[in-house]
């Protein structure tokens, strides 16, 4: 057990799972190559005496049980729901310019491309005027404004997807790497010059079309905020 100092009688300083975090064992499992097991048969050839008794007869492998539970013994209902995407409101439509209400770049205004398959928006500032990238957004966190960017027949690229922003997969460094590299900055890793490519593509074609429309590039470098006395709940977005 990771030592916990004890804060009060029975309540130690850190919690079960940080205390396991800490002894660190899923570091070094050991593995161990088990034998398939064998199949047995549900019932054996035996040999029975007597001259009425056929000389042989199949027995059981397994005895059931002699006694059986008082209470039946509840199963667990599957479950015949499959997971669908959320539906988009219907204020938001492409082009719509959304309000972030959470995340690292709230109270940024973003224009909205298009939905992915798993529900979630895909938004950019575009990055040249707030510095708002292409991301993803629940639109649970999101204000949907009147203002709208008309984007005409611009599509995304359809690379652009969940699986464009999944993360690559690091390896796993040694205990002793990481003792030596205590206390030193991680290098940062150079930003994929493809994604860049990408991010530039989507926003010349928002831009374009931010221009054509009056402050609407002054509109989307500002940042949201409420002030004393204002209620979202009584404002017209």
């Amino acid at each position: 057990m990771a030592r916990s100092r004890q804060l009060a009688p029975g309540v130690g300083r850190f919690s079960r799972s940080q205390a396991a975090s800490r002894r660190g064992l899923y570091k070094g499992l050991k593995k161990s190559d088990k034998p398939a097991p064998t199949e047995t048969p549900a019932f054996k050839e035996v040999t029975v005496g007597g001259d009425k008794n056929s000389g042989t007869r199949l027995v059981p492998t397994s005895k059931a049980p002699r006694f059986y539970p008082a209470e039946d013994v509840r199963q667990p209902k599957k479950s015949r729901k499959s997971p669908k995407p959320a539906k988009l409101r219907p204020t938001i439509v492409p082009g719509t310019v959304l309000i972030l209400l959470a995340g690292r770049f709230r109270g940024k205004r973003v224009v909205f491309l298009k939905q992915l398959d798993s529900g979630l928006l895909l938004v950019t500032g575009p990055y040249k005027i707030n510095g708002v990238p292409l991301r993803r957004v629940n639109q649970a966190y999101v204000i949907a404004t009147s203002t709208k960017v008309d984007l005409g027949e611009f599509k995304v690229d359809a690379k652009i997807n969940d699986t464009y922003f999944a993360k690559p997969a690091t390896k796993s460094s040694s205990a002793e790497a990481e003792f030596f590299e205590e206390g030193k900055p991680k290098a940062k890793e150079a930003f994929p010059e493809a994604k860049s490519a990408d991010q530039k593509e989507v926003d010349k074609a928002v831009i374009a079309a931010v221009q054509k429309q009056e402050n609407l590039a002054k509109y989307l470098k500002a940042t949201f905020g409420l002030s004393k006395g204002q209620f979202p709940h009584q404002m017209v977005f």
